[in-house]
């Protein structure tokens, strides 16, 4: 007889809609890829999570995670791929409980019109969510890494300006190492 795992978790109630997808999509295709049974209580936004696979359950709680902390559906379903990470920074940690302080460095992060943001993005190769009182990063791990440190400079008041010649450099170490992986491979 094969074992049965149980995770619950909670998400945003204005996340739940999300979850589900258009007819019930996503939450399918997530049952399907994973192997779970995934029961949502869309009144709370419990969200209980079932199956024998702990690889599957492990994979689909990160995508309901992120999910839940603002991400689309489709990036999310990158966490599929086991070469995929989501790391969560709690913007609390750096701004007190000062609302205002929150609302700043999230605007840091952000930058005018998305700038900061998508640089970000582009350079380090991962995908990056403002959420709540969170960012959330999904990627490879060593790209997550590079945009994690890259957004906990930021938060502890780094020049945006420092921060983007580090992302530079940061960025040709990472293709220089991909260029050399892939001559090793053959």
């Amino acid at each position: 007889m094969t074992e049965e795992f149980l995770y619950e978790l909670k998400i945003p109630k204005e996340r739940v809609a999300v979850l589900i997808g258009k007819s019930g999509e996503t939450k399918t295709t997530l049952e399907r890829e994973t192997k779970t049974k995934i029961d949502v209580d869309s009144k709370e936004g419990d969200v209980t999570v079932s199956g024998t696979d702990a690889l599957g359950l492990y994979t689909v709680r990160e995508i309901i995670k992120a999910i839940g902390r603002g991400f689309n559906p489709e990036v999310a379903q990158l966490l599929l791929k086991p070469d995929y990470a989501l790391e969560l920074i709690d913007i609390v940690e750096f701004s007190g409980r000062s609302k205002d302080s929150l609302l700043r460095l999230k605007g840091r992060v952000i930058g005018r019109e998305g700038k900061s943001r998508h640089l970000i993005e582009q350079m380090s190769e991962a995908y990056l969510c403002v959420y709540g009182k969170t960012i959330g990063i999904i990627g490879e791990p060593e790209s997550a890494l590079i945009a994690k440190q890259a957004i906990e400079m930021l938060l502890k008041g780094s020049n945006h300006s420092t921060v983007y010649k580090w992302l530079e450099r940061k960025r040709r170490e990472l293709k220089r190492d991909r260029i050399i992986g892939q001559q090793q491979s053959f």
